[in-house]
């Protein structure tokens, strides 16, 4: 299969990167017959898909240890002026790492995109509409060449609202539908849906964090994790917590496991 310019050049970005949290990539190029490869990281752990989908609903404290990791990912990303475009929880995954449970692998950084470079026409008309709808920000629906880091903060907010609720931030009758309400109607409160207390601060910083306007979302990811280290969630869920939960299983949460890489 042919591999676009874009794609190759939104590979070398990505591998750029090299926190713990973010999926690594080791090497990309050309093999003689001019086919475009690259090689990242084995990553042994299940996504957040299906970790709701074993466990339901997860408890604030966990969502927190979880999502800032996330945070700490994208953090140097948006640092280098790369944003991701396509946090969901299918490209989030959760594994043991060097005697850690819980370790967060940020994927799928092959929509990774450079805010500090113009979109060619070109690029226009082949990665336009790339990522997930339900996780996409409502300016990004709108123009989804147009976006900066707000959009990834967008993201974080509606991620950390399924994991707390069980289900998406909109609900609706047909794609349409969902859409409309991604553009245009204000989400519930997560505190109104989730079967387990959710501090009122994390339940404020994930409105603001879905809010329709960039301007009124957290100012960046520095912002994000300042609120999550302040926050006192009912119950704790630490490095040994983490531990405890994984030694439940082989290979982490479930019957199955999911690999990647």
């Amino acid at each position: 299969m042919a591999v676009t310019p874009w794609f190759e050049r939104e590979v070398q970005h990505a591998s750029q990167l090299s926190h713990p949290n973010t999926i690594q990539i080791y090497d990309y190029g050309h093999t003689p017959a001019g086919v475009f490869y690259y090689a990242m990281e084995y990553i042994d752990g299940v996504t957040l898909v299906d970790l709701l989908r074993l466990e339901g609903a997860i408890p604030a404290a966990q969502v927190v240890h979880l999502i800032r990791q996330v945070c700490l990912s994208l953090r140097e990303a948006h640092s280098q002026n790369l944003i991701h475009r396509d946090i969901k929880p299918q490209n989030i995954m959760v594994c043991q790492r060097g005697g850690q449970g819980d370790v967060i692998k940020v994927l799928d950084f092959g929509l990774v995109k450079n805010v500090s470079e113009n979109a060619s026409p070109q690029l226009a008309s082949t990665g336009a509409f790339f990522g997930t709808p339900l996780y996409m920000s409502p300016e990004r629906l709108r123009d989804p060449l147009n976006v900066d880091a707000r959009a990834d903060i967008y993201a974080i907010g509606a991620v950390a609202f399924e994991l707390l609720t069980a289900r998406p931030v909109f609900i609706g009758t047909s794609q349409a539908d969902i859409l409309d309400k991604a553009m245009n109607a204000k989400p519930e409160r997560v505190s109104s849906l989730a079967p387990r207390p959710v501090p009122s601060e994390l339940d404020d910083l994930i409105d603001a964090c879905l809010a329709k306007d960039p301007n009124e979302r957290p100012g960046s990811i520095d912002v994000i994790l300042a609120v999550l280290d302040s926050l006192k969630c009912e119950g704790r869920w630490g490095e040994t917590d983490a531990l405890l939960y994984w030694e439940r299983f082989e290979s982490g949460p479930g019957a199955e496991t999911v690999t990647f890489g």
